[in-house]
């Protein structure tokens, strides 16, 4: 369950990098942004609107790697709380929320690189 977990988190930081401390957003700012998709994460379907809205929200603010390592480093943190995420829905995220993101996501993503 735990690697579950630390999977979904990685894609969710990777994919949704987004400054923490000096950037556009907060670790809170980032969790409110994607708790609309926590339904979906768990048991697929289609993502709400506003899980959607979430991902791009976060999305755009990520400007620099830094931004997305501090993103992932949050959301890594965030998924300990969290149970019963799929990590292939977490992957899929993205697209089916017709945002791009350049990078394969995995659970053995270091948030440092």
């Amino acid at each position: 369950m735990a690697g579950l977990k630390l999977a979904v988190v990685l894609l969710l930081c990777m994919m949704l990098g987004a400054p923490i401390a000096q950037a556009a957003l907060s670790c809170s700012q980032i969790t409110t942004n994607l708790a609309p998709c926590l339904n979906y994460l768990r048991s697929g379907g289609a993502p709400s609107q506003s899980c959607c809205n979430g991902v791009k929200a976060v999305n755009d603010a990520a400007k620099t790697t830094p931004d997305r390592q501090a993103a992932c480093k949050c959301m890594k943190s965030a998924a300990g709380s969290v149970s019963g995420l799929n990590p292939n829905l977490a992957s899929g995220l993205p697209s089916k929320c017709n945002v791009n993101i350049p990078y394969k996501f995995s659970a053995s993503t270091n948030c440092d690189r």
